[in-house]
């Protein structure tokens, strides 16, 4: 059986804009429906992301509270967060089922594993951000501070500074998707890419640079593991690319 085209008539686009509604309400749904789910233990989520931090805190330090709204507001935006990151995979689904009718069936073959492969990345570079880069930063910044000073950390703030870290992990770790699509659209060759290695490796270091705290313990933590995942990335796209030959 051929590849065939995946519509032989165009449907009117006010189908398209119906269907992409649906879809829409479906994700918010769901987000809504996760979010109602996890409130209850709103505090109980800040306590978990605020862990790392509250570990290594001195002897009588705590984190505090700012603005009056603080302590309602702070672990509302956090499930919120949470909500969406867990209800990524149907989001995505919902979004995929609104492209695949219009895809040809060798292009849903690859586009299937790169969906999954995008979603287990990012929950991936989430975890190696809460598990690995937030004990590390946060020693190293209540380690150097004066001894005089004593550490007590708005919350609000930690959870916009833990924010910005989590998707910075989670954008950086979809580097071989990006590099794999880039082969595969025939944009750029494995070849090509080997050649602009240094380059690469520079342009990772300046992204952790511009994505994480200014310490260099975060941008290493974040700029290395792009520069591997980009190894990954080209290494995966020598068996996608256009003219079907791996290549060297």
């Amino acid at each position: 059986m051929s590849d065939a085209e995946p519509q032989d008539q165009p449907l009117p686009l006010i189908v398209h804009l119906t269907e992409l509604r649906d879809k829409l309400l479906k994700a918010l749904l769901a987000i809504l429906l996760v979010f109602i789910g996890l409130f209850p233990f709103a505090n109980d989520i800040y306590a978990f992301v605020s862990k790392p931090l509250r570990d290594i805190l001195p002897e009588g330090a705590t984190m505090i509270a700012t603005e009056v709204a603080s302590p309602f507001l702070t672990p509302f935006k956090l499930t919120l967060v949470a909500a969406i990151f867990l209800a990524i995979p149907y989001v995505l689904y919902q979004a995929w089922s609104f492209i695949a009718p219009g895809m040809y069936r060798h292009e849903k073959r690859l586009a299937i594993p790169l969906l999954f492969s995008s979603i287990v990345l990012f929950y991936a570079g989430a975890a190696f951000a809460y598990f690995v880069v937030f004990p590390l930063v946060f020693a190293f910044f209540t380690s150097i501070g004066p001894e005089d000073i004593t550490i007590m950390t708005d919350i609000n703030s930690y959870l916009n500074f833990v924010l910005k870290l989590f998707f910075a992990f989670g954008l950086a770790f979809e580097i071989p998707i990006a590099a794999v699509l880039l082969i595969w659209t025939g944009v750029t060759t494995p070849e090509e890419l080997g050649h602009k290695r240094p380059y690469i490796i520079v342009g990772c270091f300046v992204l952790g640079m511009l994505l994480t705290p200014p310490d260099i313990i975060s941008q290493a933590l974040l700029a290395i593991p792009m520069w591997l995942l980009f190894e990954l990335g080209v290494y995966f796209g020598r068996f996608v690319r256009p003219d079907g030959n791996p290549g060297q």
